[in-house]
């Protein structure tokens, strides 16, 4: 097995990890929401980058059946927003919101240019670190403001959802 791999397979298993440890049971309907909502996301903008040759995936799964990263854009990115948004730091300052978001994107775009550096998983074309940040930046914003939205008082409630 080549180190691309193993550092799939592990980044799988930690993150999995992470959700069955920082999802509480009471947020799991809510953590799925979040999770489609992001994977949607990221799965059109990932889509969209390979196709026009800004990001190359050479190891990845299913590689017959996509250029893009199955794994990136279905499992890994959309997990990560799930914790994102259900430790997001409510009725807090402005200073602590943008950190939350400063933390979240620049230790995953930290992480992307080391694989990116290192391995073979992901190689940028016309792409680079802050252009990745950016992206994180914005869907996590979007998936935010979706996620607030949808759980307001009476669309996500389940009394509210009865005919």
């Amino acid at each position: 097995m080549n180190k691309e791999i193993i550092i799939l397979s592990i980044t799988w298993i930690i993150l999995t990890i992470m959700l069955i440890l920082f999802v509480p049971r009471n947020k799991v309907r809510e953590a799925i929401i979040i999770f489609f909502f992001k994977h949607f996301l990221t799965w059109i903008l990932g889509l969209t980058v390979v196709q026009f040759g800004l990001i190359e995936y050479p190891v990845r799964s299913f590689a017959s059946a996509t250029k893009t990263s199955f794994d990136f854009e279905f499992f890994f990115y959309p997990a990560i927003c799930v914790i994102f948004n259900l430790h997001y730091p409510e009725e807090k300052s402005r200073v602590r919101v943008f950190m939350h978001y400063f933390y979240y994107c620049s230790i995953m775009t930290i992480l992307e240019a080391i694989v990116e550096k290192h391995t073979y998983i992901l190689i940028y074309i016309h792409w680079t670190w802050y252009i990745t940040w950016i992206t994180l930046f914005i869907t996590f914003y979007l998936s935010r403001k979706f996620y607030v939205w949808y759980f307001r008082k009476g669309i996500g409630d389940s009394n509210a959802n009865r005919f």
